[in-house]
């Protein structure tokens, strides 16, 4: 691979950001559930991708290599974090702001969605919204496609059952009324 000089490099890295940077966030924001988190997460992975320029030979693979350290960031911050949650009656208010969203139905998962464990976020963020294959997911996730499938049956159980039970509760207090 020919040497670069520093303007060409950053004007080439600059151009990617400014052309692929909105997609990503999106991902960022999916797999981390908060606007700041998503920030912060894609902020790391460009950096990271930016310091890595020089190594990456494949320029049209760009996009795949900062997801992964997306994947990759975001679960070394969770496996950092203390999991810890203590339960409550009444949940804290959301930063989700559902006016914003197109879909009432993406609205009404959301909550859900983010409520998840990370890896099985993870795996429904990069199977239904960025439409991987379980083979793609396992190699970013660095595990078997067998746990990628796991994680995805656990999740979706756990996601319908949340959702049902939400429907009952609206079924009911509709009833009451």
């Amino acid at each position: 691979m020919p040497r670069t000089s520093h303007r060409e490099r950053d004007k080439a890295f600059t151009a990617f950001v400014a052309a692929r940077s909105r997609s990503l966030l999106r991902t960022a924001y999916l797999l981390t559930g908060d606007h700041g988190l998503a920030e912060d997460l894609l902020q790391t992975a460009l950096t990271k991708t930016y310091l890595a320029w020089g190594r990456i030979r494949d320029r049209d693979s760009l996009e795949g290599y900062v997801r992964q350290t997306m994947i990759t960031t975001h679960t070394s911050w969770w496996r950092r974090r203390w999991q810890g949650e203590t339960p409550t009656e009444i949940l804290p208010e959301s930063t989700y702001d559902a006016s914003t969203d197109t879909s009432d139905e993406r609205a009404r998962v959301f909550p859900h969605l983010k409520a998840l464990p990370a890896r099985q976020r993870a795996v429904i963020v990069l199977r239904y919204y960025e439409d991987l294959s379980e083979a793609e997911i396992a190699r970013l996730l660095g595990c078997s496609p067998g746990t990628v499938k796991s994680q995805a049956h656990r999740a979706l159980t756990t996601l319908r059952q949340r959702l049902g039970e939400e429907s009952d509760r609206e079924l009911t207090a509709g009833g009451a009324s």
